[in-house]
């Protein structure tokens, strides 16, 4: 099999009721009677990713393009063949598996798949992404006719982050600017995967963003959202004297709900978003991020939003911002501009990552940051 494709399985069986299991899952078999328990025929060929959003939006009563929105965002239609992101999340729906979230346990439990097939098999991750969405509508109490109305799942949406606060609201922005805006992706298998863009006026009194406009102490142009103090540690034992260049393996908001979970035990300097380069700060340059090893005392950590086998992600407002803020961290520490100062990760002795790898454009990035 080449590699980045979906290893789908054809549907041999039928689907199990939607409901199984929701009264432990969910706390009440009332909050899915909406949901009809039919199950669907046997499958005689693997469905297409549009197939399975379709079918996924139907079953759950998820706007379509409210789900395919989640899943862009967070992986760009790829299910990156079963492999685990930093937050231990997999598929195109990125369900969770982690000591402190476990949508892909919640899945398994609402769908009846097994969390082999949910984390491995893109139709499955798909149903279940709907599944955790619709599950989070009826904890909201959305009706029927609300269900209907995209705007309306903006909470829900922020539920499906995992994350609380600001970082919510962040998130679910980011769904809804894709809403707004449409979005067209084509799958690692070659498939088109279209979102219609649309005017959204969505109501976010619900989800807090306290907290989302503070200014970050290190950088001007980020903002400020400190990973938990588990993740880094006070202080510096060496002169920092490096940069180091990471990728995310995930979302731009999910990367730094991970950060501030304590869990993790790894966090970064900055992070910088994809589709624009949107900057957040963590850990304050004075402070040892856990990022690298063996460099961690001598370093200043970049993370970028995306996965390493995906260039979609490595865009020119990202490498732009990114620069800014490496030109920045040089100047103010008395880094020198060359590559033996800012290093990919895959770089450093004693690591056994591979970011930003074969997609990150070195030289069209050292010359932004030279200028």
């Amino acid at each position: 099999m080449p590699p980045h494709t979906h290893a789908r399985r054809s549907h041999k069986r039928t689907r199990a009721t939607v409901a199984v299991g929701l009264g432990a899952v969910l706390g009440s078999t009332a909050l899915f009677a909406g949901v009809q328990s039919a199950t669907a025929g046997p499958k005689d060929s693997t469905p297409s990713m549009n197939e399975s959003f379709e079918s996924a939006a139907e079953k759950y009563d998820v706007p379509r393009d409210v789900l395919a929105a989640v899943g862009y965002g967070e992986t760009h239609f790829d299910g990156h063949d079963g492999k685990p992101s930093q937050a231990h999340g997999f598929g195109v729906m990125h369900l969770v598996s982690n000591p402190s979230r476990q949508t892909l346990e919640q899945a398994a439990e609402i769908t009846g798949e097994s969390v082999t097939e949910l984390r491995e098999d893109t139709d499955a991750n798909i149903h279940g992404g709907a599944a955790v969405l619709r599950a989070h509508a009826d904890k909201l109490g959305l009706s029927a006719a609300e269900r209907n109305d995209v705007d309306a799942w903006y909470p829900a949406v922020a539920r499906y982050s995992g994350a609380e606060g600001a970082v919510a609201r962040m998130y679910a922005d980011d769904v809804y600017d894709t809403l707004d805006k449409g979005v067209g992706a084509t799958t690692p298998d070659g498939e088109r995967i279209e979102v219609a863009g649309r005017t959204v006026h969505p109501d976010k009194s619900e989800v807090d963003a306290s907290g989302l406009d503070t200014k970050a102490p290190d950088y001007p142009d980020a903002a400020w959202v400190p990973a938990h103090g588990a993740n880094y540690a006070d202080g510096r034992s060496a002169k920092i004297d490096k940069i180091v260049v990471h990728v995310t393996q995930g979302s731009y908001a999910g990367t730094i709900s991970w950060f501030q979970n304590p869990d993790a035990k790894v966090s970064s300097h900055y992070v910088v978003r994809s589709k624009d380069g949107q900057v957040t700060q963590m850990v304050r340059d004075a402070n040892t991020a856990y990022h690298a090893r063996s460099a961690n005392s001598s370093s200043l950590g970049i993370e970028h939003e995306g996965y390493v086998d995906d260039a979609s992600w490595f865009t020119d407002p990202m490498y732009r911002s990114s620069a800014k803020l490496t030109r920045h961290l040089a100047d103010k520490h008395g880094i020198p501009l060359d590559r033996k100062h800012i290093v990919g990760h895959n770089e450093l002795p004693d690591n056994d990552h591979t970011d930003p790898g074969k997609h990150w454009n070195w030289d069209t990035y050292m010359k932004l940051v030279k200028g």
